[in-house]
């Protein structure tokens, strides 16, 4: 934690004692060992995920307008039909093929702006739907041939804070990489400091898992984490210092977890899903970060008012850090691709 300062003060914000400059801060290479992020990730890839992907952020598929996505190659339309369920299925028409992503929602069905061919999500003319589940923040659909696993009926959706508490936003990016590549990304926390100074102070990796005994919780992930102290910067030597950890409950997915400190209870989830490969045949994927913020502060009512205000100041924050750690993905995709990575 920043020299000072507690995650337990009543206080939110810190002053450090003196500011460390960031080439003189406490290197963290030796501790962030590539076979122990490796292991990490190995252990998340064995844990089921009912074969759901995620799609986005469930306040994109508006009344009116679906929500496309090509998943692992894979063409998919999503949208709300008259009841408000969320409904999903192939995303070429199978008249002539039109992208049903470009159609419209009209009384709960959607319409193919080619032809007029209708869709209420169910099995049309040849047209194939698949499972969809809204979870109040994120979209996700059930791919079946492209998991291979055994199907699930619901995603695994980390335990968030209540709705009428929080605040939530999502923010996407794609990449040049393997879901992989963003799941070891997020499974690296020492590089917080290093890579992101504009943000990160202070970081200290509490503990990281060498080794999980207990099978059951490698199996969920629960054991499975990462803690660190870190402080979040506000203005010149004033921090917000938390306790965050990072878990992954499934194999395209890392969560952050406040779990002391201003925000405790707040939950930043970072999703992976593969997209369609570029013309080049480099693999894609589409990064969604969800921030679900809260704090029991009774001044938190004021941002939820101001929640369009919150939410896009937290996809600006979003933006800047992605904008490198896609570049780290990128980079690590590059040297896996090339035999030259060092795991």
């Amino acid at each position: 934690m920043t020299e000072g300062a507690s995650p337990r003060g009543r206080l939110p914000l810190a002053l450090r004692r003196r500011a460390v400059p960031w080439e003189r801060q406490r290197p963290t290479w030796r501790a962030a060992r590539p076979g122990l992020i490796e292991d990490a990730l190995r252990r998340a890839q064995k844990r089921p995920s009912g074969n759901w992907y995620v799609l986005g952020a469930a306040r994109d598929l508006t009344r009116g307008r679906p929500l496309g996505r090509t998943v692992a190659g894979v063409e998919v339309v999503a949208w709300y039909d008259a009841q408000g369920r969320i409904r999903a299925g192939a995303g070429a028409c199978p008249h002539l093929g039109a992208p049903l992503k470009d159609s419209r929602v009209r009384c709960g069905r959607l319409v193919c702006h080619w032809h007029g061919m209708a869709f209420d999500g169910g099995p049309t003319a040849g047209w194939t739907p698949y499972p969809a589940y809204d979870d109040g923040v994120l979209a996700w659909v059930r791919l079946d041939e492209v998991g291979g696993e055994e199907p699930t009926e619901r995603p695994v959706v980390p335990t968030r804070p209540r709705p009428a508490r929080s605040v939530d936003a999502v923010f996407t990016a794609v990449g040049r990489c393997a879901p992989d590549d963003v799941v070891a990304n997020r499974l690296d926390p020492w590089h917080g400091a290093w890579y992101h100074p504009y943000s990160f102070v202070d970081l200290t990796v509490v503990s990281a898992p060498e080794a999980v005994a207990d099978e059951t919780a490698a199996h969920s992930g629960a054991a499975d984490g990462f803690v660190v102290d870190v402080s979040f910067k506000v203005a010149g030597r004033v921090v917000v210092p938390v306790r965050a950890v990072f878990t992954a409950p499934e194999p395209r997915t890392v969560v952050m977890h406040l779990t002391e400190g201003e925000g405790r209870g707040s939950v930043v989830e970072t999703h992976a899903t593969p997209l369609a490969a570029d013309t080049a045949g480099e693999p894609r994927t589409l990064v969604t970060e969800a921030i679900v913020a809260h704090s029991p502060r009774p001044g938190f009512a004021l941002a939820r008012a101001g929640a369009p205000l919150v939410r896009a100041l937290l996809r600006a924050g979003a933006d800047r850090l992605w904008r490198d750690d896609l570049a780290y993905a990128e980079r690590r995709w590059q040297l896996r691709s090339t035999r030259h990575f060092p795991g």
